[in-house]
């Protein structure tokens, strides 16, 4: 018999949303500390994981910005177009650049370093989650035999 619990579920929506956030922290921190795309890519999976173990995988799916290998495969494509840019400036792939965005006092400072790591974030949420979304899905079959 499955059990729903009405905490659980009312708690998970905040949880998914904030663990995203902190995933965003992260990814931002991680140019000067350890963290980044892939530790940010971590948190995201247990998000999804969360959310699919409390309201099953079809809903959690829904929840993801894309599929999870299309997610995944965006994420290698960005990953490696990051590298890019150097190419045009005579430097060797993957040399990264950096400018500045006019916006306000001291403008928006961008990189492609900021552009590797949301790649790396995306292809670890994509293919994480595909793994372990299809891991519940399967418990899920089971327990209705």
């Amino acid at each position: 018999m499955n059990r729903r619990s009405v905490l659980l579920e009312l708690a998970v929506r905040p949880l998914y949303l904030g663990m995203l956030g902190a995933a965003l922290w992260v990814l931002l921190r991680g140019h000067n500390d350890p963290g980044g795309g892939f530790i940010a890519g971590l948190i995201a999976v247990a998000a999804t994981s969360a959310l699919a173990i409390v309201l099953g995988v079809a809903r959690a799916r829904r929840w993801l910005p894309l599929a999870p290998m299309p997610l995944a495969a965006a994420g290698v494509a960005l990953a490696l177009a990051s590298g890019l840019p150097a190419l045009l400036f005579g430097e060797p792939y993957l040399t990264h650049q950096w400018g500045t965005l006019p916006l306000g006092e001291g403008g928006l400072k961008l990189s492609t370093v900021l552009a590797f790591d949301l790649g790396v974030l995306a292809a670890v949420w994509g293919a994480l989650a595909g793994y372990v979304l299809g891991l519940l899905a399967a418990g899920e079959e089971g327990t209705k035999a």
